[in-house]
């Protein structure tokens, strides 16, 4: 690869917010390095991606190098700072790291990835509750930010608080009606709500229905969600085998379940799987039914 589709190659990942860490190295090293001078001002931008990449490949030196360098032409620069406390991060040193980013939040107390760093370094010492709170109290001043909600979410769903974990996301839901996986992680939430009997005031029948409704809209958003698809069939499964279901509500569930299950029988032949594995898969779907 030449240096300029190497520099388009970053550029590109820089765009789309996509770290590919091991391969952004392996650029730099391989292509990059030797062409620096060629790449303008936007040099300086590529050592910062270099410096991220290279802290998460625990590269130290490669990361101390493009440290240097920025910290040369832009000293004092408090998105070099939030740099240098991200090495210590990578370094474990986990407490100097968070006094580092809360001078950072002093200087800048609107700097939300200084935030996020912060609940970065709780998490990696395993102080989930404090991280929760940490990440609560970020949401109240940017109620916008998406990838925050998703994480509170998975947080909430790690300490088993489902019910603080739907509501998480159902915010993404609002934010953007249009995401499928916002639908599927929510309809997989109250499926989990089902499975430790906290959804009383609800009711279990009405919940899986819910639950389903919000697999199909995901399914809906895009028919190539094979984990919705998994979900649209066991909810219906469930509901089409119910005791206390109406004889018509068991005749619809049980059409949606067998379709569901053609459409994740139809992946997987697009995929070219051999007829065995098609097979085998056949005969899981058969036994998934949740009786």
């Amino acid at each position: 690869m030449g240096w300029e589709d190497a520099r388009e190659t970053l550029r590109q990942w820089r765009e789309e917010n996509d770290r590919r860490s091991e391969e952004t190295v392996e650029l730099w090293r391989n292509v990059i390095a030797r062409h620096v001078r060629k790449l303008g001002d936007e040099k300086w931008v590529v050592y910062e991606q270099v410096c991220i990449a290279a802290l998460d490949c625990h590269e130290m030196a490669l990361a101390k190098e493009c440290l240097n360098k920025l910290d040369e032409e832009f000293p004092g620069s408090l998105r070099v700072k939030k740099l240098e406390a991200m090495q210590l991060e990578a370094l474990e040193k986990y407490d100097e790291a968070f006094a580092a980013y809360e001078q950072l939040l002093g200087a800048d107390e609107a700097n939300a990835a200084v935030h996020k760093r912060r609940v970065s370094v709780l998490l990696s010492q395993q102080q989930v509750g404090e991280a929760v709170r940490e990440l609560s109290d970020y949401l109240r001043r940017f109620m916008g930010d998406q990838e925050a909600w998703l994480q509170l979410s998975q947080l909430y769903l790690r300490e088993q608080d489902l019910a603080r974990a739907a509501f998480c996301l159902e915010e993404l839901i609002l934010c953007n009606p249009h995401n499928h996986l916002y639908y599927q992680r929510y309809a997989e939430a109250l499926l989990l709500s089902l499975c430790f009997q906290i959804q009383y005031t609800i009711g279990n029948m009405e919940t899986m229905e819910l639950a389903r409704s919000y697999f199909a809209q995901a399914v809906k958003l895009n028919p190539n969600n094979i984990r919705a698809l998994y979900g649209l069939f066991l909810a219906s499964s469930h509901i089409g085998s119910h005791p206390k279901s109406s004889v018509q509500k068991k005749k619809d569930n049980q059409r949606y379940a067998a379709w569901a299950s053609q459409q994740i029988t139809k992946k997987y032949q697009e995929r070219q799987c051999d007829d065995s594995q098609v097979q085998l898969l056949d005969s899981m779907l058969a036994t998934l039914q949740i009786n």
